[in-house]
């Protein structure tokens, strides 16, 4: 039996070299779901008779055939199979998608086994994965705490040792706050380097896009060269990438300059010490791999209509979803019964917004894209932040009551001042697990390169992943 915590390039390896059979990977990734997820409510739905005939039949020749992965349960549908994303009612009426997903055919393709469905809140919206539908996932490094979200049932089976890696979205950070609060590596790639299609052009105006959780750096950079690359008609394609990721990660990056901000864009939250010290502590390490980091302020990201264009844009993306999305395949319309208090609290700020609203917030969120832009031709090659504000929150605090709706949306903009950005200007970052503080609890730091350049993000959390070590860290709930 393959060591549970060996990473998805490795498990490839021995299947590639007959030491371990797909089967035989399928086979201990369910023994380890079935132990360990009655804990961590991280596995919603499973496939495991479907998972164990694929692995026993003709796999793909993939880069990564007979790794397990699980996929979350938003965006990411397969053909003949339920997807509910967080919603009771699409839970109720056990929905069907009548297609594959383009990066589901890709995953496959690559040679990978989905053996299950992962948690998250519904539609999304919450930076913590506690739905009304399948009730909170639990973080196997402290199971009292969240594991952020929106990916955080994925982020909890990679942390635990469930699977290798686990598919991933972000829309406001979903990838990076889970891999900060789970000690995970979390890379939201540039807008367009991964498809969403064939059922999206974009998801909420370019917000919207796919990747992974994993433990390692080289397994990001495999799963980002299993899938990168336009589709037919997507609207927006990432620059071409100058050779496999993979390949990038024994690309010494030379010398860059590091802009450094602890401070939350806006200033309108405190950091906490927990995270200023990761970030401080990140600075270090670079300094010292020859990396020039000096204390930067991108102004741009303090321009007080970013939060207000941006949650224009969110809301209206939620109407749609409440109003038309799911009212389509439901054959019916959703009421306030249907949904949460806060999805519908947003979904009737979608609905208040005019079209010329949305346009100018749209036009708002482009303008501050280009002078960020201009911040990193001043001469900077990456910022540095804090992934979130604060530790992985306890359990709880994001519950949002029928006479406070929008209760969830407040606590969640104290915790994540740092990811939407990104989203807005289409940028890659990642977050990469350096720090633990003195509760035992992972604190993420969060790296952001140039549009297009993930080879640039890539090839520095290599070099920090050598410098500092993150992989051999356990979880107390894990496999």
């Amino acid at each position: 039996m393959p060591q549970p915590f060996l990473d998805a390039c490795a498990l490839a390896e021995l299947v590639r070299d007959g030491t371990a059979s797909p089967a035989e990977l399928v086979h201990d990734a369910v023994a380890r779901i079935e132990k360990l997820n009655p804990e961590l409510n991280a596995v919603i739905r499973t496939r495991f008779v479907e998972a164990r005939r694929e692995a026993a039949g003709d796999l793909p020749d993939g880069p990564l055939r007979g790794v397990p992965i699980v996929l979350k349960d938003l965006l990411c549908s397969m053909a003949g199979e339920e997807i509910h994303e967080g919603m009771q009612a699409v839970k109720k009426a056990r929905y069907v998608a009548d297609r594959d997903q383009e990066l589901a055919r890709r995953l496959r393709a690559a040679g990978m086994v989905v053996v299950g469905r992962t948690n998250t809140p519904e539609l999304g919206i919450l930076p913590t994965t506690e739905p009304a539908a399948y009730g909170p996932t639990r973080n196997p490094w402290d199971t009292a705490r969240s594991t952020g979200g929106s990916s955080g049932g994925s982020a909890a089976a990679v942390a635990s040792g469930m699977v290798p890696l686990g598919h991933a979205n972000d829309g406001g950070g979903s990838i990076r706050i889970p891999a900060s609060e789970c000690g995970l590596v979390g890379l939201k790639p540039s807008r367009g380097r991964v498809p969403l299609g064939p059922e999206w052009g974009d998801v909420m105006g370019g917000l919207v896009c796919e990747l992974a959780l994993t433990r390692t750096v080289r397994d990001t950079a495999a799963v980002l060269d299993a899938v990168a690359g336009p589709a037919p008609g997507d609207p927006y394609a990432a620059p071409p990438q100058e050779r496999p990721y993979v390949d990038e990660l024994r690309v010494a990056p030379g010398r860059l300059h590091i802009g450094m901000q602890s401070a939350a864009f806006g200033g309108t939250v405190v950091t906490h010490p927990d995270c200023v010290a990761a970030v401080e502590g990140a600075a270090a390490v670079l300094e010292s791999l020859g990396h020039g980091v000096e204390p930067a302020h991108v102004a741009a990201l303090d321009a007080p209509e970013f939060i207000e264009a941006f949650l224009l844009v969110w809301s209206a993306g939620t109407a749609f979803d409440v109003d038309h999305h799911w009212p389509d395949r439901l054959g019916r319309p959703l009421t306030e019964d249907d949904v949460e208090p806060l999805t519908w609290a947003l979904a009737d700020a979608g609905r208040s917004a005019s079209a010329a609203d949305f346009l100018d917030a749209r036009h708002k969120l482009q303008r501050i894209s280009r002078q960020v832009a201009e911040w990193y031709e001043g001469g900077f090659d990456l910022l540095l932040t804090p992934t979130i504000a604060e530790p992985p929150p306890l359990l709880g605090q994001f519950d949002s009551p029928v006479d406070n709706p929008l209760h969830g949306l407040l606590r969640a903009a104290e915790v994540v001042p740092f990811t939407p950005a990104f989203n807005v200007t289409g940028q890659p970052a990642i977050s990469v697990p350096l720090h633990w503080n003195g509760q035992g609890l992972p604190i993420g730091v969060q790296l952001v390169a140039r549009y297009g350049r993930e080879d640039v993000l890539l090839r520095v959390a290599a070099q920090l992943e050598e410098a500092v070590p993150w992989a051999a860290r356990r979880p107390p709930v894990g496999a």
